[in-house]
């Protein structure tokens, strides 16, 4: 058994593993969240995601960058766990799951009313425009999750719920030469940016990696309020 480690993998490779193996196409143009409809069908922003500052509301925090991430999970619960005790000897230590139970709640307890919890954040998974509907001139948007290496272990944001019929509206020159682009390959790569809070109730959960030993998996749930697509170019 390889002990307790905080390095975290490849994160080229393992993003791109699970965008292959991991994307998803739903369904609906408009979803509700909770009560709020969230707009899925969205122009195709061409823009950088360092420009995002410029287009997401002021008050939004970006959470892209390792130090942003790392600062907003120190404003809600302080500092790391300590992964390798609660590791322990692994899945099969009888003593496991009750520490990562442990772990969470008292990590939902102490987080209680700290301001970071109200705080607007946006994220970024990778996505791929697909299928194209010449009908309606809109691209099938396909997404899979993003893994963060940091410090604290590798961080994973969760929608609470993934809205629906993900559908990028890319303008007149943009779609022409996307279209010429999609007669030699299958995807043409682009950023889905998410904004939204985290849920109110076990906001964050610790876990572990399945794919390395010991490695420590940070989710925030986040419920999505608007969504917007990046063309980098």
């Amino acid at each position: 058994m390889n002990p307790p480690s905080n390095v975290p993998p490849n994160d080229g490779i393992a993003l791109k593993t699970v965008l292959l193996g991991v994307l998803l196409i739903v369904s609906t143009s408009v979803a509700t969240v909770w009560g709020q409809e969230v707009e899925t069908t969205r122009p195709l922003l061409l823009s950088k995601s360092v420009d995002l500052g410029t287009i997401l509301p002021s008050d939004t925090h970006l959470l892209i960058e390792t130090p942003a991430i790392e600062r907003f999970l120190a404003e809600l619960d302080g500092s790391p766990p300590a992964w390798a005790t609660v590791y322990g000897h692994g899945h099969h230590d009888p003593g496991h799951d009750d520490r990562l139970f442990s772990l969470n709640r008292e990590r939902d307890e102490l987080r209680q009313g700290k301001p970071a919890l109200q705080w607007s954040i946006a994220f970024v998974w990778p996505g791929a425009l697909s299928h194209y509907d010449s009908a309606s001139g809109e691209f099938s948007v396909a997404v899979g999750p993003k893994f963060n290496p940091t410090r604290w272990g590798i961080v994973r944001f969760k929608p609470e719920d993934l809205p629906g019929n993900l559908l990028a509206v890319p303008d007149p020159g943009t779609r022409a030469t996307l279209l010429r682009e999609l007669e030699k390959k299958q995807a043409i790569d682009i950023i889905v940016v998410m904004t939204g809070r985290l849920i109110p109730q076990e906001s964050i959960v610790y876990d572990f990696s399945h794919d390395e030993e010991g490695l420590g998996l940070i989710m925030p749930v986040v419920r999505v309020e608007r969504i917007d697509y990046l063309l980098e170019r």
